[in-house]
């Protein structure tokens, strides 16, 4: 058996040129950039993605995710007053000189306070309020959000606290964010307003939510912003335009008017720059296969699925495209059999694997025909 490929009986109409490697047609001046589609969780922008990276503030989601779910549990609710501890106080307060809500030490704050105190205000004391609540001390919490983000399929994410600020091995990818992102979407539309809130005000202080993207570009609508100075200057954001929603996350730019400025760009770009191109409904027919011993000599090749293709619109033309298989192959062969895949290779280099199959059966030949087909072969060398 030998790896074959065989002709695309129409997308060459669709696409069709060399996919060398290039320049990517889109850039950035962050460190670390994901454009994500929500409905499909395909990714349509990656730079340095999949790698791990100190995600500070941007922690904070699976901190309010851990919060929602206790929420919907019962184990928690809006209403309860959790205490303030003195390190709640201490090293998440004014003092620290990061993010604060401004709680006041030894008193209590409601657990519906705290969660805006969380995402709108970024306040890393509200964030040791709930760890300590529910993990009996912030390491103890930390633990968790490692555990449940890894059950959710977010194999990067380590936490070493709840609130982001630097600590080694706290990390997680900007793709393992988007897609942590779209599970809050998704699965907590009830407290997803919350980060659509542009301004709190707890114990006489209004703080605004820092997400320049709110107000700014049509549909922004979430989620949430970070900084440290080992990770730079970083975002997680969403939008809907037209029943489309777009995810990206970003970190590594270097002051907060380059966060704003680079956040509008890339979201913009999402909308207007990236699609996700059909290139074959499900069940279409795009070529066939050589069969070996069987009443028939090839077999047709169908897609099990819609064939979407994640790009910038001016890829389009420069994809290539191929169906590939360990051939030829041996009779009998049933209808549905998946006995190849379409491969689709960008201009960047990335590549997609798209499953075909069998379009009918195909019999193996009864004795005298495959004794007549070997000698043919033989022959024929």
């Amino acid at each position: 058996m030998a790896r074959l490929v065989a002709a695309l009986a129409g997308l060459f109409l669709v696409f069709g040129g060399l996919a060398t490697a290039q320049e990517p047609v889109f850039q950035t001046s962050a460190s670390h950039a994901v454009i994500m589609d929500y409905e499909t969780g395909e990714i349509l922008f990656s730079k340095n993605g999949d790698q791990p990276m100190p995600p500070s503030s941007m922690s904070k989601l699976m901190t309010a995710l851990m919060v929602f779910e206790a929420l919907e549990a019962g184990t928690l609710s809006l209403d309860d007053e959790l205490p303030v501890s003195v390190r709640a106080w201490r090293e998440g307060g004014a003092a620290s000189g990061g993010s604060t809500m401004f709680l006041d030490v030894n008193s209590r704050a409601r657990v519906d306070d705290l969660l805006r105190g969380i995402i709108v205000q970024s306040g890393n004391d509200a964030c040791i309020v709930v760890a300590e609540a529910l993990g009996g001390s912030e390491e103890a919490f930390a633990d968790m959000m490692t555990r449940r983000a890894r059950e959710l399929g977010l194999e990067t994410a380590s936490f070493r606290n709840s609130t982001g600020l630097t600590a080694e091995g706290h990390e997680v990818s900007a793709e393992d964010l988007a897609r942590l992102a779209a599970h809050i979407i998704r699965n907590h539309p009830q407290f997803y307003d919350l980060y659509s809130e542009t301004s709190f005000s707890y114990n006489g202080i209004t703080q605004a939510n820092r997400n320049p993207l709110l107000g700014v570009v049509d549909g922004a609508d979430g989620l949430k912003t970070g900084y440290t100075s080992e990770a730079g200057y970083g975002l997680t954001a969403s939008a809907e335009r037209n029943g489309e929603r777009r995810i990206i996350v970003f970190n590594g730019t270097q002051s907060m008017r380059e966060r704003a400025n680079e956040a509008e760009r890339l979201m913009r770009a999402a909308f207007a720059d990236f699609i996700m191109a059909d290139l074959a409904a499900p069940g279409e027919e795009l070529g066939s296969a050589d069969v070996h011993m069987g009443t028939a000599r090839t077999v047709a090749l169908r897609t099990t699925g819609p064939v979407r293709v994640a790009m910038h619109r001016r890829e389009r033309d420069r994809m290539r495209a191929e169906i590939v298989y360990d051939g030829p192959l041996i009779a009998p062969v049933s209808e549905g059999d998946q006995v190849a895949r379409l491969v689709v290779s960008m201009p960047d280099g990335r590549t997609r694997e798209y499953p075909l199959e069998a379009g009918s059966d195909v019999r193996r030949q009864g004795m005298v025909s495959r004794a007549m087909s070997a000698l043919v072969n033989l022959v024929s060398g």
